[in-house]
């Protein structure tokens, strides 16, 4: 892989891993707009292990919190410190997990499509701003429950379907449960956690199941592009988030799929 490729998308998907505008539906657009080879399933647990790195480093206090109480509250059988919300994140987890399973060969084969692409960004653009502008209460993380950890859970299902968008969808739910943005927000970079490395496993089993040969410097520069942007997007994010809200988000959604429409269909 050129060393050029590499960056741009270790970059693309560092920017829009956290953001509500889907990572997928980028790198899958990024080769076909460009003509670049596809980069393949190597190269995509690359850029993942970046992202993860990236959450994991950003929010190293509270994971290392959460995953402490989780882990304390087994043997006492109650709840101990956080131990609610490590929970509440596993449980959301679960759905993508089942989904993803079952479903990620029909999603990889059938479903990474433009008009698949352009369909799922302009709907959950409208569910976006429809909870943003509607929906957000006061709730914090405190407050979130077994339903709204089913509920999240299930839309970061829906999030295996391209364009969708794993960050929007799951901070679309948390917006229509009555969160606040922050909450909603918080929330979703915590399941990035434990799906990002149930998604990472399953591309390290493809790639040693296929013998696929790897790229080392190609898998390096990605991983660390995809890290820095990811650390960097995610600090701005929840640093503009109450002034700027989701509009900026929503307003780029529409004006891809147009670009999208504009680009293939007419």
């Amino acid at each position: 892989m050129d060393f050029l490729h590499a960056i741009w998308l270790g970059i693309l998907q560092g920017i829009t891993e956290f953001l509500p505008i889907s990572s997928s539906a980028h790198l899958i657009l990024l080769p076909v707009l460009t003509g670049w080879e596809d980069q393949g399933v190597a190269f995509d647990l690359a850029v993942h292990v970046g992202t993860l790195l990236a959450v994991v480093g950003y929010f190293r206090k509270e994971v290392s919190t959460l995953l402490y109480d989780g882990l304390r509250s087994i043997p006492k059988g109650r709840h101990v410190g956080e131990s609610k919300l490590a929970w509440m994140v596993v449980i959301a987890t679960i759905p993508a997990c089942i989904a993803g399973y079952f479903l990620i060969d029909y999603v990889d084969s059938a479903l990474r499509a433009v008009a698949v692409i352009i369909t799922t960004t302009v709907v959950f653009a409208i569910l976006l701003a429809v909870a943003d502008k509607f929906c957000r209460g006061q709730r914090t993380l405190e407050q979130i429950g077994l339903k709204d950890a089913l509920v999240i859970g299930l839309f970061q299902a829906i999030a295996l379907i391209p364009g969708t968008s794993r960050s929007g969808s799951t901070i679309t739910a948390g917006l229509f449960l009555g969160m606040t943005r922050e909450t909603a927000s918080k929330f979703s970079f915590f399941m990035a956690i434990p799906i990002t490395v149930a998604a990472a496993t399953l591309k390290l089993l493809d790639v040693v199941s296929e013998d696929l040969s790897i790229d080392w410097t190609a898998f390096a520069i990605g991983t660390l592009a995809s890290f820095i942007t990811a650390i960097t997007a995610i600090h701005l994010f929840l640093k503009w988030l109450n002034q700027v809200g989701m509009w900026p988000y929503v307003i780029y959604r529409f004006l891809l799929a147009g670009y999208l429409v504009w680009v293939f269909y007419l």
